[in-house]
């Protein structure tokens, strides 16, 4: 079954020191389904590979790697309509005291009925709000 993964699980898979059972379990399952991020996961992605480089966390090198990696995934970016959406998820994001970045994961699982599969306890409360079902484990 298809999911939208957030940044937060994506990025544990970089980061030894970030990687659970959870986040890998969630890669692991990968291995047979497809996964489903906004327009701002590329973004965050290279923000948080570039900030890491600068803070000698991690080499060139290996964030080319890691692309690499994402880019072998069957990761759709979905795409949305600024017009039509945009107000929807102000209102959202104000109601659940949530970045815009975190209200478009939010959004994206409500518009495709898929489950979210997130670190992040407070996105993981507003999901439970909000009814979105919340993957508890990579293979559940």
């Amino acid at each position: 079954m298809a999911f939208v993964v957030d940044a937060s699980v994506t990025m544990a898979w970089c980061f030894e020191d970030e990687k659970t059972e959870y986040t890998e379990n969630i890669l692991d399952r990968l291995g047979q389904d497809e996964a489903f991020v906004p327009m701002i996961w590329p973004w965050e992605v290279l923000n948080v590979l570039l900030v890491a480089e600068r803070r000698h966390r991690l080499s060139p090198a290996l964030a080319d790697e890691f692309l690499d990696l994402l880019n072998q995934l069957p990761i759709v970016v979905k795409e949305w309509d600024w017009p039509s959406q945009a107000e929807a998820l102000l209102l959202r994001g104000r109601m659940l005291g949530l970045t815009s970045y975190d209200t478009g994961y939010l959004e994206l699982a409500s518009r495709l009925a898929c489950p979210l599969a997130t670190q992040d306890e407070k996105m993981r409360e507003a999901a439970r709000k909000l009814g979105i079902v919340l993957l508890e484990s990579g293979n559940g």
